[in-house]
């Protein structure tokens, strides 16, 4: 039985259970936009409900609502991005989509989970993925199955690195806990639920985790903006954050 007591148990029932109310939702029938809305709107409200019946005296931080409590006082805050990759999701059967949760006490991340519910995969700091030996290959850079941005084509080819193309913010950085790829490094812009629980997990199993020019990352902040975000292969780190400051002006 879980003991929900722990956080770290408690961030990965949450992330589960949210990515099974999500799977419930891709089976209703819906399409495009009303798909994207209530996959959104269920899992927020299914995560809410559930840390206020768990965690009543903790402040939440949602993409999807204002927050829960006062963040600038609390201790304790829950970082929780219910449906990471609304499009991807909308586009079934696409599996790179995710649910984040992750906490923040006391000034920095301390436990987190991400779920990936249509592989039936979820990482978590309760039972974090062991990092293998570095490979003899190419380097790998998660990128957007879209565009990649130029400076991460520029970084590629510095590297000589190979760009492998995938869905949302978590799936890119778990591609790293996984090892399907060495590198997820993001300058565009995103929000502290987009990155939290990826860097926590991510950094339990070993791995680099910083801003892209290798500073610290912050979060519960004011403003929950968050510029950029570096995942990668520790012995990576130095490089790829040397390249950053030189390329975008650190």
């Amino acid at each position: 039985m879980t003991d929900l007591s722990d956080d770290h148990a408690l961030a990965r029932h949450l992330a589960d259970a949210a990515g099974n109310e999500l799977l419930a939702v891709r089976e209703q029938g819906l399409q495009g936009s009303e798909l994207k809305d209530a996959g959104d709107r269920a899992a927020h409200d299914l995560l809410v409900r559930m840390l206020g019946e768990l965690r009543p005296d903790d402040a939440v931080l949602s993409e999807e609502g204002s927050d829960v409590g006062d963040r600038s006082t609390a201790r304790r805050v829950w970082i929780v991005d219910p449906l990471d990759g609304t499009r991807e999701f909308s586009e079934p059967p696409r599996d790179d989509w995710a649910v984040h949760v992750a906490l923040w006490q006391d000034g920095d991340l301390v436990a987190g989970a991400v779920a990936q519910p249509a592989l039936g995969e979820t990482f978590g700091t309760d039972s974090p993925t062991v990092l293998p030996p570095p490979g003899d290959g190419r380097p790998r850079i998660a990128v957007s199955r879209s565009r990649a941005p130029e400076f991460v084509t520029a970084l590629a080819e510095a590297l000589g690195a190979e760009l492998v193309p995938m869905g949302s913010a978590g799936v890119k950085a778990m591609s790293v806990v996984r090892d399907l790829t060495d590198v997820y490094v993001h300058a565009g812009g995103q929000y502290e639920w987009d990155s939290a629980a990826p860097v926590v997990v991510a950094r339990a199993s070993g791995l680099h985790t910083s801003r892209a020019d290798g500073s610290a990352l912050v979060y519960n902040r004011e403003d929950p903006w968050l510029p950029d975000v570096l995942v990668c292969r520790p012995e990576l780190a130095a490089v790829v954050t040397a390249f950053v400051a030189t390329h975008l002006g650190g």
